[in-house]
């Protein structure tokens, strides 16, 4: 159950970006399947590639203070875009690293607020 609400938490954020930030786009007559599907794609770059980019950048990481961290969630949501776009053939479009750094702070944003929100009351009181 805690997998779908993520899922659709990291839906909702993804829809409120593709809103908000100008060079990402949804194209196509199912808007809501692609986003659902970047939702998808995002959480397996977040588990395969942000980790191994984490890794080999940690000197920069070090160097910046962690806020090259923000331009690897960046690189990691254009990522997502590009697997959505080739691997599921859904019209979720980064038009570049810009705009995949600003929707990825978005994402980032709103799953925060909405995990807030939405947070199970009962792992509490185990």
């Amino acid at each position: 159950m805690k997998l779908i609400v993520r899922w659709i938490i990291t839906s909702i954020a993804v829809a409120i970006a593709a809103w908000l930030i100008p060079g990402i786009r949804i194209e196509g007559s199912s808007g809501w399947w692609a986003v659902a599907i970047m939702a998808i794609a995002l959480g397996l770059m977040n588990a395969i590639l942000r980790p191994i980019l984490t890794l080999l950048s940690c000197g920069f990481i070090i160097v910046t203070l962690g806020l090259f961290t923000i331009v690897i969630n960046g690189l990691t949501f254009w990522a997502g875009s590009w697997v959505a776009v080739n691997w599921f053939n859904v019209g979720f479009y980064v038009d570049g690293l810009w705009p995949a750094i600003l929707g990825s702070i978005v994402v980032s944003v709103v799953s925060l607020l909405l995990s807030v929100f939405l947070e199970d009351k009962t792992a509490k009181a185990a």
